[in-house]
């Protein structure tokens, strides 16, 4: 049993669970981006195996009727093996969402898979059209550079400003320069495409900018935010027509997961208990 503490953000150890948590949200107007917990796999066994529960969710997600959506972690599909078998993994899993009319994330992990992973969506978003998506990080000092690259890509690009600490060589350390580097590449985003642009952020300001952004260029956008973060200002968004999809992981590798949240960042675990706590 997930205790409390996990809870508010993993909705849940199973498939059902994660669908029945996808229904409320999109009670509320919100759509759900589903991502099974695991990551980090140097066995093919391993990588194979969340494979083919990704092509199982796809079906059980497109048989449901419900506003949902998945998103794949590289490690977890192949990458720490090697780069081809990520990418015969992550185009298997985009053609069966292709298929059925679904749709494919795929996350950003640290600095140093990052060629291998935009290699990878590169190729595939050209294969599937708009079936897929691709999460980059305004952290990285390369980023601005790799928007370029993939401005003209069909496919979604959806911009964070970075969850893993990486060297002063390869990213930004400051806070205040991380938010300059969103700010740019937002509006980069927002002048350059008509639509696939997803802001992930719970920063109120960022959401702010991103919604001038959309009335003066015509862009159509999406809002992403995590499970058990802002739940009110998602559901208050939606409320007033802004698409909002939240990303809700699921599985029974919970533990896992928040301890390499904590491990990464020990303000993570702070801010779950303070988030336990209604403070």
């Amino acid at each position: 049993m997930i205790p409390p503490i996990a809870r508010r953000f993993v909705a849940g150890e199973s498939v059902p669970e994660a669908l029945d948590h996808v229904r409320a949200c999109n009670e509320d107007g919100v759509a759900v981006i589903l991502n099974l917990l695991g990551e980090h796999y140097d066995d093919p066994a391993d990588a194979r195996a969340d494979v083919d529960a990704y092509l199982a969710l796809l079906d059980d997600v497109a048989g449901s009727g419900l506003d949902a959506c998945i998103s794949v972690k590289p490690s977890q599909i192949g990458l720490d093996v090697s780069p081809e078998l990520f990418e015969s993994h992550y185009r298997e899993i985009v053609a069966r969402a292709h298929e059925l009319d679904a749709f494919v994330w795929c996350d950003m992990e640290n600095a140093d898979t990052t060629d291998a992973t935009l290699d990878a969506f590169e190729s595939i978003a050209v294969e599937y059209p708009w079936s897929v998506g691709q999460c980059l990080q305004s952290n990285l000092k390369r980023t601005r550079d790799d928007l370029a690259r993939l401005v003209d890509v069909p496919g979604k690009l959806r911009l964070v400003k970075g969850a893993y600490d990486e060297p002063e060589s390869v990213a930004y350390t400051d806070k205040a320069r991380v938010n300059e580097a969103f700010r740019e590449d937002l509006t980069y985003l927002f002048e350059q495409r008509s639509r696939g642009v997803a802001v992930g952020s719970h920063d109120p300001a960022m959401i702010s900018l991103a919604g001038r952004l959309a009335r003066e260029h015509g862009t159509d956008y999406e809002v992403q935010m995590l499970m058990g973060v802002r739940d009110d200002a998602q559901r208050d968004l939606a409320a007033i027509g802004v698409d909002v999809a939240q990303y809700a992981p699921y599985g029974d590798k919970w533990l896992s997961y928040f301890s390499r949240r904590v491990r990464e960042r020990r303000e993570n675990l702070t801010f779950a208990l303070r988030a336990i706590a209604g403070r």
